[in-house]
């Protein structure tokens, strides 16, 4: 199959605009369009992804051959991979999205004034969500269903070694609302590689109401930096799992070993691993001789190598790292006030974990870490849309303004205050 997508388009802004324009006025469209009928879209949505599985794959294996030729990583093409089970979990998550409840035109905190007029809030779509993202082409879908439920429009850019698979996903989506009789503008996909997509899409003010970034840091770094619109972000994903002096040794190991390995190359896999240093004998041997066995490179602290003289000495960047691949940094700490304090200097405020056996040290380790998911006993690898309920995400922002944390239905909203009087007159 040869590559027909386009490296650069004559007049790459105009067309951009363009498809931004008619997503605009898709957004308008969708604000008012039934819950059953959303639904329907996404059903029928799920149908064409099962219905179209060979097609999919045929793209999709090219971008792998190519993603091949360039060096990927391993844990990059395992991101790009569309497998058999992962186009049945795009089926199921659009069916998933279908049966959430529907944030759009929600009223609450209703109040009555004392001048008898009444004062609400009502939740309404953010319009037209830009999306900038890399590798993973599942999330092509993940992210024009929650937009279609929520009754946003969407415009994405996903990367270039995705090129084929993203618009394969695109087009299906795009076949199923127009089945559905809702415009296939809702799903806009901007079909070329060149970079120059991106700056112009930041600036697309009046047409995109905010910028959503997923991928490396130094992808979200450029959209800041280039953005004129808002734009809802992490950086990157640093999390850690802290083993406490109370922690359950077997629940520890097993909590560490899943955080790193079963799925290394995602965001919110454990980078970083705390160890208490009442733990830092049996309990810690036996974890690194577990995760040597993983193939995982270990990069531990003076007193990790003292335990094990073959562990490679963390540099100070190391605290800091986001390795996505196998990976890990250990430290042997004195307290909780001491892992807590590492997290406040090293987190990137993604996730972060405590495995501990004591409920007041589990309450402290809640209350003081400053992450958009804390978590206790449990794995770092659950900080996610899906698994929190959400059916899918958007994304997760360590942002502290408007959401926070995997960005699922109700995040794609916003609210607004709606009055009700009756000829009410301020005097």
């Amino acid at each position: 199959m040869a590559n027909d997508i386009p490296n650069s388009i004559p007049d790459l802004e105009t067309y951009i605009r363009q498809l931004a324009a008619e997503a605009k006025k898709a957004s308008r469209a969708l604000s008012s369009v039934s819950t059953n009928l959303k639904n329907r879209a996404l059903l029928t949505a799920a149908a064409r992804m099962r219905a179209q599985k060979a097609s999919i794959q045929e793209k999709n294996r090219f971008d792998l051959a190519v993603g091949r030729e360039k060096g990927l990583s391993p844990a990059m093409l395992d991101r790009l991979e569309l497998s058999d089970k992962r186009i049945e979990d795009i089926a199921k998550m659009l069916e998933e999205v279908a049966a959430l409840p529907d944030p759009a035109g929600e009223i609450t905190q209703m109040r009555v004034r004392p001048n008898g007029l009444r004062v609400g809030k009502m939740r309404v779509p953010l319009g037209v969500i830009g999306l900038i993202y890399e590798s993973r082409p599942n999330v092509t879908a993940d992210a024009a269903a929650l937009c279609l439920k929520s009754g946003n429009a969407i415009l994405l850019r996903g990367g270039s070694e995705a090129i084929h698979s993203n618009i394969a996903l695109a087009r299906i989506l795009q076949e199923s609302l127009k089945e559905c009789g809702l415009p296939a503008a809702a799903v806009s996909f901007i079909e070329t590689t060149d970079r120059e997509a991106v700056r112009l899409m930041c600036r697309l003010n009046g047409l995109v109401d905010v910028i959503i970034p997923r991928g490396g840091k130094s992808l979200i770094e450029t959209v800041v930096e280039l953005a004129t619109i808002p734009v809802l972000k992490h950086y990157d994903g640093n999390c850690h799992v802290y083993v406490d002096k109370d922690a359950d040794a077997d629940m520890a190991h097993k909590i560490c070993m899943n955080a790193k390995i079963q799925r290394p190359g995602v965001c919110n896999a454990a980078e970083t691993f705390l160890v208490h240093q009442a733990m830092a004998g049996d309990f810690l041997q036996n974890l690194i001789a577990d995760l040597r066995r993983n193939r995982v490179e270990i990069r531990g602290c003076e007193r990790t190598q003292k335990i094990d003289p073959a562990v490679k000495a963390a540099a100070p960047e190391d605290w800091d790292k986001e390795y996505l691949d196998l990976i890990v940094a250990v430290k042997i700490v004195d307290s909780l006030d001491e892992a807590i304090d590492h997290i406040a200097l090293h987190s990137s405020a993604h996730t972060d974990a405590i495995v501990t056996n004591n409920y007041s040290a589990a309450m402290r380790f809640l209350r003081d870490v400053d992450s958009s998911s804390v978590m206790v006993n449990a794995s770092t690898r659950f900080s996610d849309g899906g698994e929190y309920g959400l059916g899918a995400e958007m994304g997760i922002s360590t942002d502290k303004l408007h959401a926070r944390g995997p960005m699922g239905l109700v995040e794609l909203t916003c609210e607004k205050f709606i009055v009700l009087g009756e000829g009410h007159l301020r005097e």
